[in-house]
């Protein structure tokens, strides 16, 4: 699959962290599966792993600190 950035390079599975803010917070996710672009570093998730980032933002929510660092392999 080429990366739909820089057009040219080859997007490969690999693991990042997600990072967002919730509520004045935030969030990192570490070791979420994605796609990276092998020449340019663009990350793509896929619907599902997006599906639950969003169930552990919204969960995450409701007992808002200010730092999260949650592990995807753990949580997810």
């Amino acid at each position: 699959m080429n990366c739909l950035l820089c057009k040219s390079g080859n997007m490969i599975p690999a693991k990042e962290s997600y990072f967002a803010r919730v509520n004045g917070g935030y969030v990192i996710i570490e070791n979420v599966p994605c796609y990276k672009c092998e020449q340019c570093g663009e990350v793509v998730y896929s619907a599902t792993v997006m599906e639950k980032i969003e169930d552990l933002l919204e969960h995450l929510e409701k007992i808002a600190s200010k730092i999260f660092i949650v592990d995807y392999s753990e949580a997810a």
